[in-house]
């Protein structure tokens, strides 16, 4: 093994901390860490650091916050860290002169099993197109996003009912993991990178008001998948119609109900505990949602201060 490897990461959301700190734990060489810059965020737009930077700051690592990555400036505070490898997770696309940098390249995290889902979202993906296993890949960055030859991957199951909030969570530990056996495997000169085939594979691209939307004339466990492929956020969104008008709903968690009807998709049924939405071969049961303005709320707790009348559907 390279004795003292010295290490640039790069990375800036929660996803980034657990391979950060795994990577911290077992004493591996970290001579700088990269992050987005603080920038204001909420209703009060306070100022607010990244995850990484915090737990950067922590453990008293060197850290940059770049606004331009090609900059001069930054490319020689870069440089002068002589970096052997640098280790990107779930930070932005990396001009050339910093990837090709270090003398043992620069490898992602990606949270899919490569060539699948390339794109921002592919925890969101997989379980919107009703995936059942998914995974992790590392892989050496090259021109392209998430193309390059793949190093080594881990795979796992997504449940019926699993959310992205959950497979996110279990992702990010699986990959903690998978970063720390690569980064093994590259000190000890043993990588046999697999070129990635130029074929068809499932895209995941960004998510946007359009796609997150709920298309409730879908099949039941499609419009399901939806719901909680968008679960906890960005979550899933209709418009919910009634005499006063339309106003904009997110469906944050539901189940499924299979029964054959003759309803319209989006016509409401309720009861005291219970609101349910008609879809191909059978009902949505809504368990939490939140209207346009409002606090997020249980089902039970929803109908104790909303009143649906029969005309009422979402849309």
């Amino acid at each position: 093994m390279k004795e003292n490897m010295r290490i640039v990461f790069m990375g800036t959301p929660d996803f980034a901390v657990a391979s950060l700190r795994a990577l911290v734990e077992k004493n591996h060489n970290i001579v700088g860490v990269i992050t987005a810059p603080d920038k204001p965020a909420g209703r009060g737009r306070k100022i607010r650091t990244s995850s990484v930077k915090q737990y950067a700051l922590e453990q008293g690592l060197t850290l940059l916050q770049p606004t331009n990555l090609k900059d001069p400036s930054f490319l020689d505070q870069l440089e002068s860290l002589e970096a052997d490898l640098q280790i990107v997770v779930a930070f932005r696309m990396l001009p050339e002169a910093v990837w090709k940098m270090p003398s043992l390249g620069t490898f992602n995290l990606h949270a899919s099993l490569l060539p699948e889902y390339r794109g921002a979202a592919p925890i969101n993906w997989a379980i919107i197109n009703g995936e059942t296993r998914t995974g992790v890949t590392t892989f050496f960055i090259n021109e392209e996003i998430d193309t390059g030859a793949i190093i080594r991957q881990k795979e796992v199951e997504i449940s019926q009912n699993e959310t992205a909030g959950e497979l996110h969570d279990k992702l990010m530990e699986l990959g903690s993991i998978l970063v720390l056996e690569t980064v093994e495997l590259i000190a000890e000169g043993s990588v046999e990178p697999l070129e990635q085939k130029n074929a068809r594979f499932k895209p995941a691209p960004k998510l946007n008001k359009e796609n997150c939307r709920i298309d409730w004339t879908q099949p039941l466990e499609s419009v399901h998948n939806q719901i909680r492929g968008l679960s906890p956020y960005p979550a899933a969104w209709t418009l919910l119609s009634t005499k006063k008008g339309k106003t904009e709903c997110k469906i944050l968690q539901a189940s499924m109900l299979r029964e054959e009807h003759d309803q319209e998709p989006g016509k409401i049924t309720t009861s005291r505990k219970e609101i349910r939405v008609a879809v191909q071969k059978g009902f949505i049961k809504v368990e939490r949602l939140q209207l346009s303005g409002k606090r997020k709320m249980d089902a039970v707790s929803f109908l104790n201060g909303f009143e649906f009348s029969s005309e009422d559907r979402f849309m």
